[in-house]
């Protein structure tokens, strides 16, 4: 007898439905699953046996087929356990189910017949509802993450045979999982520091604070113990909350890597990200016979902070450009090629030389100009342009360091950077009403824009472009040096609450690119 489960498997962060077609017939006892599957999916036969034994039903000593459709598209993870267990049980009328392809049905096995928790039930989700599918059946831990989907319900089951008896009882008496409201509230977490606590450093506040306004990348440069490093672990303190769409893109990638906490809804707060420099390209970029997201990714909507970035291996870095550019990371393996979401911020920290005392006050540098040169170097010309501020972090004064009252709070600073994101918004969702100037993808803040939107929306006064025709002259500024001083000047003009933007606006950006004609010349 034939049975047809509704199913789904991952590929890249998105979900495709699988038709699971069991068939049991009369002949010698055999097990076989084809359409591609991987190992981990060829394994399910041994856990599905034992958990219909231990679930108190009968294995069948048949010849079982499972054919997982569309057979041209490769099946990996043990998601299809539990379908596959719901088929056999239907196909030999142990399990009286109807029209059992209309639900999505995903989960492991134990052998025991405990449902166990999957990855990527988020997309799974989204998939069943665009395939207008009636529900889905997924473990407990998953429940809550696929109740986030609009008109469209998610049954949570601990067995299999609990499964089974909500499928015959029908599910009209069964109460669906209900999402978090803590989660979908989207508010800042209260966290363990604040930015209160750095003493002195007012120039590299302000300068981190407009970076985050406009999701701008940064980079800081300045001995040990200056505050670089805590200076940006404090930055998710002052970032705005995520939107829905931001939170449904980061959530979907940290579903499908299995990264998501048990129970919860959605990522509700800004992803910080922070490699050792010990990464591999693969590491930093994904990789994977099958690819996966790697940290660029995984930072997406958020932070990607690389502290001693000279210390990071050269090719590591150089699989930045891409990201930084695009805001997207092609992974092409001769399995599959995938593209993952890669909006992040970049932080780095650095010193100027290997002792980290070049051009401190107090204490000499003991490193030649060539080791200095060849320290500096690590670091590529095209990754520097595309960073948009450069700041120098100098040595605390000890008149800041022993000062008992504390720097402006995190709250403060966030309730300036919400409102300039605010303003951001508006602007886009203007352009967004115009059919033939709508992005293709939705934008978040200024850091975000093209080129061409970068010129519409930054219209320059004739005292502007004389400012900026001369820095390009004295700073030899390249055009991607030029776009990005023009949306760092947006997002200065958005703090400013200035619908146009100011000489002073485009100084302050021009002065946030000049530290690296200064060091590398």
């Amino acid at each position: 007898m034939l049975a047809v489960v509704g199913g789904a498997t991952i590929f890249g962060i998105d979900a495709w439905p699988v038709r699971v077609e069991v068939d049991v017939a009369k002949g010698q006892p055999q097990f076989t699953v084809v359409g591609l599957p991987d190992t981990a999916v060829q394994e399910s036969r041994e856990r599905v046996r034992a958990a219909i034994k231990n679930s108190g039903f009968i294995f069948p000593l048949d010849r079982i087929t499972v054919n997982l459709s569309p057979a041209d598209v490769r099946k990996e993870g043990p998601a299809f356990d539990l379908p596959i267990a719901l088929g056999i049980l239907a196909a030999t009328d142990q399990a009286r189910i109807d029209a059992l392809e209309q639900f999505c049905v995903a989960g492991e096995l134990s052998l025991d017949g405990t449902v166990r928790s999957i990855s990527g039930a988020l997309p799974m989700a989204l998939a069943a509802r665009r395939e207008e599918q009636r529900a889905m059946i997924l473990p407990r831990p998953n429940a809550n993450e696929a109740a986030v989907v609009d008109d469209f319900d998610a049954y949570p089951v601990e067995t299999l045979y609990e499964a089974v008896e909500l499928l015959e009882g029908g599910l009209e008496a069964a109460a669906p999982a209900e999402p978090d409201e803590s989660d979908l509230a989207l508010s800042s977490p209260a966290y363990d520091v604040d930015l209160s606590e750095i003493k002195g450093q007012e120039h590299v506040k302000r300068a981190v604070e407009v970076a985050v306004a406009g999701g701008h990348n940064v980079i800081m440069i300045g001995p040990p113990g200056a505050g670089k490093t805590m200076i940006a672990h404090r930055l998710p303190t002052i970032m705005p909350p995520l939107m829905l769409q931001e939170a449904l893109e980061v959530t979907k990638l940290y579903s499908v890597c299995g990264l998501m906490p048990a129970g919860k809804s959605l990522i509700s707060t800004r992803p910080f990200r922070s490699p050792h420099h010990t990464v591999s390209s693969a590491g930093l970029a994904g990789g994977g016979s099958i690819p996966r997201p790697g940290e660029v990714s995984l930072a997406h909507n958020g932070v990607l902070f690389l502290d001693e970035l000279p210390e990071f291996h050269r090719g590591a870095l150089e699989v930045l450009r891409q990201p930084i550019e695009d805001g997207e990371l092609t992974i092409s393996r001769a399995a599959a090629s995938v593209c993952y979401p890669a909006r992040f911020m970049l932080v780095a920290s650095m010193n100027p030389c290997p002792c980290g005392y070049h051009g401190d006050a107090l204490r000499q540098c003991r490193c030649t100009p060539v080791q200095i040169q060849r320290y500096l170097t690590r670091i590529s010309g095209p990754l520097l342009d595309r960073i948009d501020i450069h700041i120098e972090v100098p040595r605390v004064p000890h008149e800041d360091l022993m000062r008992r009252e504390d720097g402006e709070p995190s709250a403060a600073v966030r309730e300036r950077v919400a409102s300039a994101r605010a303003a951001q918004q508006e602007r886009f969702a203007a352009l967004a009403e115009s059919a033939d100037k709508k992005p293709s993808n939705p934008l978040y803040c200024n850091a975000q824009m093209g080129s061409r939107l970068t010129r519409e929306l930054c219209p320059l006064s004739s005292e502007v472009e004389s400012l900026l025709r001369t820095a390009i002259d004295q700073f030899g500024l390249s055009a991607r040096a030029y776009d990005r001083v023009l949306k760092l000047s947006r997002t200065i003009a958005d703090l400013d609450d200035s619908p146009e933007i100011q000489v002073t606006h485009v100084a302050e950006a021009i002065q946030y690119r000049t530290l690296d004609r200064k060091l590398w010349g």
